[in-house]
């Protein structure tokens, strides 16, 4: 009898003998669970294949992902992504979205299904939302429609090559995380996210231009990071951050950083020697009251030409380890 227990197969997990599918007894709630931690929502549709206990499972799962490939663009198979994302949606009922990942190609064929799923995020309460769109052919931005610009339930938005065109005052009064790429802001609309942002706490500027000056007042932004190419000096008057982290800057000006404990200048985007000597300088001058300064390791070179002048580094200055 063992001898014959040794030669059967092996149970598989996700067979249709529930009796001997352990994890498909667990409950709903630990299952969708497992399901939100896979890599897309694609993954998590292609469990239903292991049994009739899992087939609908995905659509309990709060977490909604969809990227589009990159290499199949709109071209040689080009609606087979969104008539997929629509048919998704179609089939999970408006339930509670946690976060909502959506990274794609689009053209003017497919600009109101992008719109339309957005909604549905929307509808659905969606807290955290990530959005990184990218029109073929074009530079031009994805234009937000005006609902968007009043949502309460946002709690951490990721905005990539989207235009900001609001009519009115922005609203997002639990927004506590906003980073916008690739997106034109002037000084006014920026004003405008931070009074409609009551409890933001970290702002990240990643690749926008339009605006010559940051001045943020807000008491609840303690963190600032800003990865600037623009070519014109940004003024900084942010009295109540206490972290400054610069990604890649051409010239700031730090007007006023008083309450700051750490900061961070990774590398430049000045060409000239001279112009990078000038910054750093500034940078490092304007910083002496911060306790954790430091720079990355392209900036050491740099640090070398100005301690050759006679610069003597201030004691909380360090290298950052790359």
């Amino acid at each position: 009898m063992a001898e014959e227990e040794q030669n059967q197969p092996p149970k598989r997990i996700g067979c249709e003998d529930d009796d001997e599918d352990r994890i498909s007894q667990l409950p709903d709630c630990l299952l969708a669970e497992i399901l939100s931690r896979l890599p897309s929502t694609k993954d998590a549709i292609r469990t239903g294949a292991l049994s009739k206990r899992w087939k609908h499972l995905w659509t309990c799962v709060p977490i909604l992902v969809f990227q589009h490939p990159c290499d199949s663009c709109l071209y040689g198979r080009p609606l087979d992504f969104f008539s997929y994302v629509d048919k998704t949606l179609t089939q999970r009922p408006h339930l509670k979205v946690n976060k909502f990942t959506l990274s794609c190609f689009y053209d003017d064929r497919v600009k109101s299904q992008v719109h339309n799923w957005i909604r549905y995020a929307v509808d659905c309460n969606v807290e955290d939302l990530y959005l990184w769109l990218y029109r073929m052919g074009r530079l031009r931005r994805f234009q937000l429609d005006q609902f968007f610009f009043i949502n309460s339930c946002f709690t951490h938005l990721t905005l990539k090559h989207c235009a900001f065109n609001p009519t009115g005052a922005i609203s997002w009064k639990n927004l506590r995380k906003l980073c916008i790429a690739y997106g034109k802001l002037d000084e006014d609309l920026i004003e405008n996210i931070l009074s409609g942002s009551p409890v933001l706490e970290t702002l990240v500027l990643d690749y926008c231009n339009g605006y010559r000056q940051l001045n943020i007042t807000s008491k609840s932004v303690k963190n600032l990071v800003l990865h600037h190419w623009q070519y014109d000096i940004i003024e900084i008057n942010a009295p109540n951050i206490l972290t400054l982290k610069v990604q890649y800057a051409s010239d700031i000006l730090l007007l006023n950083v008083s309450s700051l404990v750490e900061a961070h200048l990774f590398r430049f985007g000045t060409t000239t020697d001279e112009a990078q000597e000038e910054m750093l300088t500034g940078f490092i001058l304007n910083l002496l009251h911060v306790k954790d300064l430091k720079i990355g390791t392209s900036c050491v070179k740099v640090l070398d030409r100005l301690k050759a002048k006679g610069f003597i580094c201030p004691s909380n200055l360090k290298v950052l380890d790359s």
